[in-house]
This record gives structure tokens, sequence and C-alpha cells, in this order.
């Protein structure tokens, strides 16, 4: 067994040694000279990963703390919200857009599926009042890619003068073809952005969100936020409850070299340290060391008699995989064996899945060598538990 730990799952993911150290970094003053030329330089290299000329804004939270800054920045009590959801973190983003008083028109598919750009367009023709459209780039529990880049052309596509054409299907509108606003596109990025290819601007999304505990190699406490000039728009007639998840506080502070609140310094240390790892690899060889680890997984796991989640390999995840647990193995004994024999940790499902699947990360700090690892010690532990290609014993 192998001392060092194999952390599997797809978040919080393994930190390098260096950006560790940064962490350790002494703390500063926060409103001081070097903070500001810190929160500066990665705030500036930070938008060549969302591939956007939006400053890209740092909030000290989680994700979900980004995805509810999203919200509440760009939306009003009582906005129709289209929720296209294909798992647990999809699920999410609707619940806090309900929370705050959306009215969330739920777009929902199978978990292990990826939504379809036309249903996206047909859920649109029949409630031309939409306001925003929430996707989940990469759903973290079932292992699922969206086609984010269709799904947004069909979003951009509802200009107002071919929706002011189009009957009102079910919508009971009485106002004689009155022309919508195209919907805003809220996209949660957290597991996706900086680990496969991403184009803000490019996708036309309006606010992306992700995290640094992800693909970015930092310990959890960041997220990053973009904003496109429709979304300010947008957030100038907002009207939901907000304070520490202001957007536009963090938009005024960031030309000072600050953000509104005390920052979660270590970890901006540390983001600094990553974000220079990433520039010496370079994008390319990021997104393809992701692929190639994706379908390095994915044999395995077929190799093993196993199932995948997701059926369709168009849309399977790099940077993380579900798989159904076989038939009279437990995922915790699984998991729980895993860690005790190995020093591997896998993650389990979330939410219906849970008890269900099982999920491998494979995305931030990860090399061959660390799969081969990982499906040497699942094979070995599914026949310790009585399991081998595909035949309980």
């Amino acid at each position: 067994m192998s001392d060092a730990l194999n952390l599997r799952i797809p978040g919080p993911t393994p930190v390098p040694a260096d950006i560790l150290e940064a962490v350790a970094h002494p703390m500063v003053n926060h409103r001081g000279r070097e903070f500001a030329a810190l929160i500066s330089r990665v705030a500036e290299r930070l938008k060549d990963w969302f591939q956007t000329s939006n400053d890209v804004l740092i909030l000290s939270a989680s994700g979900t703390g980004g995805l509810e800054s999203a919200v509440v920045s760009t939306l009003s009590p009582g906005d129709k919200v289209l929720s296209v959801s294909i798992g647990a973190f999809g699920e999410r983003f609707a619940a806090i857009a309900d929370t705050y008083g959306g009215d969330v028109i739920p777009l929902q598919y199978e978990w292990g599926q990826a939504a379809r750009a036309e249903d996206v367009r047909q859920a649109l023709g029949e409630h031309p009042d939409v306001k925003a459209v929430l996707v989940t780039h990469n759903e973290t529990s079932t292992g699922v890619t969206n086609p984010l880049e269709e799904i947004a052309r069909v979003v951009r596509s509802q200009d107002p003068g071919a929706r002011s054409q189009e009957p009102s299907r079910g919508s009971g509108r009485t106002d004689g073809g009155r022309s919508e606003p195209t919907p805003l596109l809220l996209v949660d990025a957290v597991s996706s952005l900086g680990a496969i290819p991403f184009e803000a601007d490019g996708w036309g999304l309006d606010v992306v969100v992700t995290g640094s505990q992800k693909g970015w190699m930092v310990p959890p406490g960041l997220a990053f936020v973009s904003m496109s000039e429709r979304a300010w728009q947008a957030y100038e007639q907002a009207k939901m409850p907000r304070f520490y998840l202001d957007l536009g506080r963090h938009r005024d502070a960031l030309p000072k070299g600050q953000t509104p609140w005390t920052p979660a310094m270590s970890i901006f240390f540390g983001l600094d340290a990553a974000l220079e790892r990433m520039a010496e690899e370079g994008a390319e060889r990021i997104f393809t060391r992701h692929a190639s680890m994706g379908r390095m997984v994915r044999e395995g796991v077929k190799a093993l008699g196993l199932e995948l989640l997701c059926q369709d390999e168009r849309f399977a995840s790099d940077t993380v995989t579900a798989i159904k647990c076989p038939e009279g193995i437990e995922v915790s004994a699984l998991r729980n064996a895993m860690e005790d024999d190995y020093n591997v940790v896998l993650a389990g499902g979330q939410g219906k899945l849970q008890g269900k699947i099982f999920r491998i990360g494979h995305l931030g700090l990860v090399e061959e060598e660390d799969i081969r690892e990982t499906m040497a010690a699942l094979e070995q532990t599914l026949a310790k538990l009585g399991w081998t290609a595909g035949v309980r014993s």
C-alpha cells in the first residue's frame, strides 16, 4: 500500500506542494500595496481561462456562494427562470433561485443524460418571458458534460424580433406579441473551467461561476465570477436581497486592488502560484491531459466489466466519472476498503444516486500513474468483495 493519499474525488482536489507552500505565506495588509498587486495579477490571469474581456471577480466563498451571487445580482423576485438540470448541482442552482423568489421552470433530465439544445429552444418558445436560463456545464454528481456551446447558441438565438413573431404556446400572453429581452445565461462552471475548453465571450455566456478547489488545484474558499455587459445591465434592475454576495461591490473594489470584505488571503497566495503553474503547462496541454485521463478511466472501468452512468460517451465528463456499483456490493464497503487498503479515496453518489454509484475524480493534479493506481486498487478491492469481471461470486 502506498503511503501517499490518492485523492480521487471531484473536489477538493489534491494541492501540489508548491501551492501548499504559497498558502503558508505570512499575512499582509489586505488594504495594502502587496495584496493590491496580487489580486490585480490573478484577476487578470483568470480572464485568459474564462476567455473573457470582462472582469473576473474573486469572492471568498465556495462555488455555491458564487452561484448565489449570480442569481441575486441579476434577478428579481418573480422573474421566470428556466432551470436546465441534469443532476444534483443543477437542482441546487434551481433551489437558490427558488429560495430568493424566482419563478423556476424546470427542464429536468434523467441523471446520467445530457441536456438537449432543442429542448431548451422549445421551452423558451413556450415561456417567452423567461429572464434567465440556468445551466450546469459539467455535472459533478453524474459525470456528464452538457453541450454548453449548443445550448448557449439556442439561448442567444432568442432575439426579441424572433421571439415576438412566435406564438406564445401555453404562456397565456395577451400582450399582442410584445418582444421580450433575450434571456440571460447563468452558468455553473465549477468543475469544468480550467480543465476543459471553455469560452465565456465566444459562447455568449452572461454569468460564469467556478471554484478554487477543482481544476485550479487550490484549497476551497474562493469563487470566481465573470459578468457580461448584459448581466451588469440586469444588475441595475435586480431586486433580490444581496449584501455579502453583491457582485457590484466586488466590481467597485477591484480597481482599488481590494475586495469589499476581508478576503481569504491564504488562498489568494495559493491561487497566484497555481495560475503560474498552469501558465507553464499551457491550456492546450491541460485540456489534452484531462481528456486523456477521462478516456483512461472510462476504458479501465469498462475493462473491469463495470457500467458507466453516462451511457453516451459524447457527453462523458473529462473531470469526473460516475460508475454504477455492481449488484451485491455496497458503495460504502467499496470506498472504505479502497481507502483502508490502498489509500485511494473515491466519492459516493449524491441525492437519489446515493448508494447506487461511486465516482472517480480526475481533474487538477492528476497524471496517468494516479489513474493506474486507482484502477488497480479498484480491481483488487472488487475481487476481495467477491466480484470479478461482472460476476458476483
